[in-house]
């Protein structure tokens, strides 16, 4: 029996252990995030076309995506309302066309090319939170992905620009365009329950989940697409984010231990224990995680702001024989500062409690805060409609109302969301529907719905 939907909030190593989840990620033994159960980066395979009578494989990814956003805030929005987010909607569509060389020696190589367009059907006003386009609200191409790769049985390196999938750095591929990194890496999996690796990421591209001044269609280095003060980031220059990390698995024991330094910027540490066994007709994950992050160089010297906390979370999430699951999660964060310059820099989303569509950015602060998820699904497929997969969240957030206030300075207590999910991947065919409303004290209801799909070749 093959464990369904259970979460592992991270890939397990490096890119360079991905053999089973496609190209740019790990999800060991199977296991998909349940944050993300339908990602495409996680899922798609594509067929690939080979070019001739050659090697050369072709392969490609056409998405097209709807996304809104209600904050109750007409375009300009009104800076006292949901932290100045404006109501934003529009259509994109994001081509992606790779080519992939043959091994020679364990060598190989790929190179992808992605866009994303709107064909000028949208109202720039109703952009301001779809980080979709490029600068100016225009359309965009790109060159993602262009490295190399070495791989035999023990050893993996790569450098070059890759969709990269860890903990806390991360293509984050359930939006619209993944984001990529320039970076390079060592996988070394010599022993047979441990692997361990190094990495340098230098540069990042994307629309989501960077604080980087020019642009999303441009790459930056990891320090300015930090959430970082800008004060700081000025004085910082270009730097990147070493990372190390280590991975235990044997039997139903996965244990994963990393370490990102950004030189001038904060240290993260991330460790996380997961039990995942079956009992009777159930597929189950118990999982532990613990995070701290701690300003370090510059950062630590700023007189404006500090990082200094940590989050310590608890999940337990299962599946059943007759399509049902479900996943349950808790974090706990401590009275440190810091949480508006870290959560969800660089696409890292591991985290045991966000929502459906929402997690960090609605709220005033979520420092000394406390979250919990309850999700229940089913998998259709039981029902003779393969790929097939429906399922609701409610999210709540405990907010310490010192800390978490609106732009007027009223205090914030708590935070809720309910979200709703269909999702479809089935012979390279995938689509996402998502709805999720949150009442946030002292603020106008929010809602959001994505939709977001596309196919393989």
């Amino acid at each position: 029996m093959h464990m369904k939907r259970l979460s592992l909030a991270a890939a397990t190593l490096l890119v360079g252990l991905m053999a089973q989840a496609g190209d740019g990620v790990l999800a060991p033994s199977g296991v998909v995030d349940d944050d993300r159960p339908y990602d495409p980066i996680l899922n798609r395979r594509p067929e690939g076309v080979f070019l001739m009578d050659t090697d050369w494989k072709v392969s490609g990814d056409m998405r097209a995506g709807w996304v809104q956003y209600d904050y109750d805030n007409p375009p300009p929005g009104d800076a006292n309302i949901n932290k100045g987010h404006a109501d934003s909607k529009g259509f994109y569509f994001i081509p992606k066309v790779s080519i992939a060389s043959p091994s020679w020696g364990g060598w190989s190589g790929k190179a992808t090319v992605a866009g994303v367009t709107d064909f000028g059907l949208n109202d720039p006003d109703y952009e301001t939170r779809t980080f979709a386009l490029g600068t100016d609200n225009k359309s965009y191409a790109i060159l993602q992905e262009s490295y190399v790769e070495y791989k035999d049985s023990v050893h993996n390196f790569a450098a070059g620009a890759r969709e990269i999938v860890t903990p806390m750095v991360d293509a984050d591929d359930w939006y619209l365009l993944a984001d990529t990194f320039q970076a390079a890496y060592y996988v070394n999996s010599y022993f047979d329950d441990i692997k361990w690796g190094v990495a340098y990421f230098y540069k990042m591209a994307g629309p989501w989940d960077s604080g980087s001044r020019t642009g999303s269609e441009e790459y930056s280095s990891m320090s300015e697409a930090s959430f970082l003060p800008d004060a700081v980031k000025d004085k910082i220059g270009d730097e990147g984010v070493y990372t190390a990390a280590i991975v235990y698995e044997r039997g139903p024991h996965k244990l994963q231990l990393w370490d990102y330094y950004g030189n001038d910027m904060y240290n993260t540490f991330f460790a996380q224990y997961d039990y995942v066994d079956t009992w009777n007709s159930m597929d189950y994950d118990f999982g532990l995680q613990f995070i701290n992050f701690d300003d370090v160089g510059e950062m630590a010297d700023y007189d404006g702001g500090s990082i200094g906390y940590s989050i310590y979370s608890a999940r337990l999430d299962g599946s059943f024989e007759n399509g049902f699951d479900f996943a349950t999660g808790a974090s706990f964060y401590t009275d440190g500062d810091g949480t508006q310059y870290t959560l969800g820099a660089w696409g890292g989303y591991p985290y045991f409690a966000n929502g459906m569509i929402f997690h960090f950015f609605e709220a005033g602060s979520l420092r000394n805060a406390n979250s919990y998820k309850v999700q229940v699904g089913y998998d259709l497929g039981e029902l003779k409609l393969p790929g097939l997969w429906a399922g609701t969240r409610y999210t709540y957030f405990d907010l310490d109302g010192d800390y978490s206030k609106t732009a007027a300075g009223e205090p914030q207590d708590k935070m809720s969301m309910l979200g709703l999910r269909l999702s479809y991947n089935h012979k390279g065919t995938y689509c996402t529907a998502t709805y999720e409303a949150v009442d946030l004290d002292n603020e106008p209801n929010i809602w959001a719905f994505r939709l977001i799909g596309g196919f393989t070749f």
